[in-house]
């Protein structure tokens, strides 16, 4: 895999410049690492700077990662039709809360928005796939994969991911347990393909497995 910058990654940081030259003297609500976001029925929330982890309970009463929204993008109750949907942020995050009637009536925030929205489908569709891969291996490296190019930070080693996932996360976004997956990591660390920095946070090597 190569690691360049996305259009995606080019899109978000046009919304950025979008919502702090038009939204900067609102309020924006900070939230500390692990904290339950508050979802209301007629409002949306953007993420300004952080990332925040969507989830919800199956059926059978186990927690599934629908997905993530980092920066520049939305989440909220309307754009979700799960019953037990949640938010909760990864990292230290600042989010802004706008009503459906507001962004209703600001057509560039609303195209704004639809960029992040259309960024959140794209990674749907893309972790809808990696549930299909046979190989538990291949799915963890795709996801990570997924992330790295989503919101990787450049390092002298690959792209560093600025959030930490534990394992139980990231068995529950692939459809596995926690013991296969931190017996993948472990495989993929022995390999040389995934590292840990000081913080303690992954990083996708420069080149791909062999």
């Amino acid at each position: 895999m190569v690691f360049t910058p996305s259009e995606a990654t080019n899109q978000r940081d046009g919304f950025r410049i979008l919502l702090e030259d038009s939204y900067a003297r609102r309020q924006l609500v900070h939230l500390p690492a692990g904290s339950r976001v508050p979802l209301l029925r007629r409002s949306v929330w953007v993420v300004v700077r952080g990332m925040v982890k969507l989830s919800t309970i199956s059926f059978q009463g186990d927690a599934l990662m629908l997905g993530l929204a980092g920066s520049n993008e939305p989440f909220g109750d309307p754009l979700s039709s799960q019953p037990s949907y949640e938010a909760t942020t990864m990292v230290d995050s600042d989010l802004l809360c706008l009503s459906c009637d507001e962004v209703l009536a600001a057509p560039h925030l609303a195209i704004g928005l639809l960029q992040g929205l259309a960024a959140r489908y794209r990674q749907s569709e893309a972790m809808l796939a990696l549930l299909g891969l046979r190989r538990i291996e291949d799915r963890l490296r795709g996801f990570l994969e997924l992330l790295a190019e989503e919101y990787g930070q450049p390092c002298d080693q690959g792209l560093r991911l600025p959030l930490r996932l534990t394992h139980h996360d990231l068995a529950s976004a692939l459809s596995t347990t926690r013991v296969t997956i931190t017996r993948e990591l472990g495989q993929l660390r022995s390999s040389g393909w995934l590292t840990l920095d000081g913080e303690r946070h992954l990083v996708l090597a420069h080149q791909p497995l062999g």
